[in-house]
């Protein structure tokens, strides 16, 4: 095995700058994430074991039965180890050493909103608002983009106004929302019947569609692309018919942008009254992600790397003995005569080309300092080497 030491012009380190696509479809109290649905497989009809919507963080317990998950353990010993989740108190008072600290898995994500309305107790809630009263601070550092995000000023007071407030968990988009691709789409029996667009890339959702319709042209909230929030102020009808979007049947709400993913992870699996799929929501937008990647030169290099230890180099008209070397404690010894096979193919019948050193090239494996494989890369196809030839692979290794 021929080893070569990557030289300082060998090895480039940069990084990818990706603009994945998310789609989400809520209907009737359920989220679709681009177009996914549930697969079944030989020990459950959910191979993933998360709700339709839901990314699975770590993909544990794929495709098994309930009650057969595996799940994190910790030991409590002298290293005092435990998980995040578990407080110092509660490791201290309720574990004794020698007792196991589980977790469990499946872990998933999932968009969720949060409806902020005078007409709801939840905006009198101390513990709900404060979700919008930790957000003045990030509002109003982007005023400067749009007076719109600002916490209390002449467009009203978001600690007191109605608002909806949809949360994106950062494993959707990556780094931040890429400016400019947000839409949210409002849909009544399947016609839209409004669309939001950032279309200035300054965080306001502007409706624009349907052309010359009740609120056209209109600012119906902002984006906090870093932080992964649309906050909805939009209160003007879309429609004029009455929807049961607070999940009872006795208050009933025209369609307007504060009732946008209503049934998106907002406690309404029930929507009261039976009337609410009729209404359906679509919001799509580019994540975006930093990929580190490594990218490494591998050279074969001219007059070398034409030989191999495979035993079909050797031509086979030895015996197998003979083909094997016979070794003991103090001595290793060959066959003198064994010889290389010649596959070089003749363009003549009946005539043997001339030898030449041939190998066929279909892994290239990278080592550290300590010669220890830590990588293998595969060929689709081998590639002939002979003297003559040099090869140069170029590797790439995501970090």
């Amino acid at each position: 095995m021929t080893l070569y030491k990557f030289k300082r012009n060998d090895i480039f380190i940069n990084r990818i700058k990706a603009f994945p696509q998310c789609d989400f479809h809520i209907y009737d109290g359920h989220i679709y994430y681009n177009h996914d649905v549930a697969i079944s497989g030989s020990n459950t009809s959910n191979v993933k074991g998360v709700p339709t919507g839901h990314i699975s963080l770590y993909e544990k317990n794929i495709d098994r039965p309930t009650g057969q998950y595996i799940y994190p353990f910790i030991t409590k010993e002298g290293s005092l180890t435990s998980f995040s989740t578990v407080s110092t108190e509660t490791f201290n008072q309720n574990f004794n050493y020698g007792d196991q600290l589980t977790g469990s898995y499946p872990m998933s994500a999932s968009i969720s909103r949060q409806l902020f309305t005078q007409g709801n107790a939840i905006i009198n809630n101390v513990h709900q608002k404060a979700k919008i009263t930790s957000l003045e601070n990030t509002l109003n550092y982007y005023i400067p983009l749009s007076r719109h995000y600002e916490y209390s000023g002449t467009l009203g007071n978001k600690s007191h106004q109605e608002l909806n407030l949809v949360s994106i968990p950062s494993i959707f988009y990556g780094s931040s929302i890429k400016k400019g691709t947000v839409k949210l789409d409002m849909y009544i029996t399947g016609t839209l019947v409004g669309r939001a667009q950032d279309i200035n890339r300054n965080g306001e959702l502007i409706q624009t569609l349907p052309t010359g319709s009740t609120g056209s042209g209109s600012v119906a909230g902002v984006v906090l692309y870093n932080e992964g929030f649309l906050v909805l102020t939009g209160s003007w009808n879309l429609t004029q018919t009455t929807h049961n979007y607070l999940a009872d049947a006795s208050d009933k709400r025209t369609t307007k942008w504060l009732y946008f993913a209503a049934g998106a992870n907002d406690s309404n699996t029930s929507l009261g009254g039976g009337d609410i799929p009729s209404a359906s929501f679509g919001m799509s937008f580019k994540g975006t992600n930093y990929i580190p990647t490594l990218t490494m030169m591998a050279h074969a290099p001219m007059g070398q790397l034409n030989y191999s230890n495979n035993p079909t180099y050797v031509a086979n008209d030895h015996t197998a003995s003979l083909v094997s070397p016979a070794t003991a404690s103090n001595y290793y010894i060959e066959d003198r005569l064994m010889s290389a096979k010649n596959i070089v193919s003749s363009s003549y019948s009946n005539h043997g080309a001339d030898y030449e050193k041939t190998t066929y090239i279909s892994k290239v494996g990278i080592y550290d300092k300590d010669k220890n494989l830590i990588a293998v890369a595969k060929l689709a196809n081998p590639v002939r080497k002979t003297q003559d030839k040099q090869y140069t692979f170029k590797l790439k290794l995501d970090i």
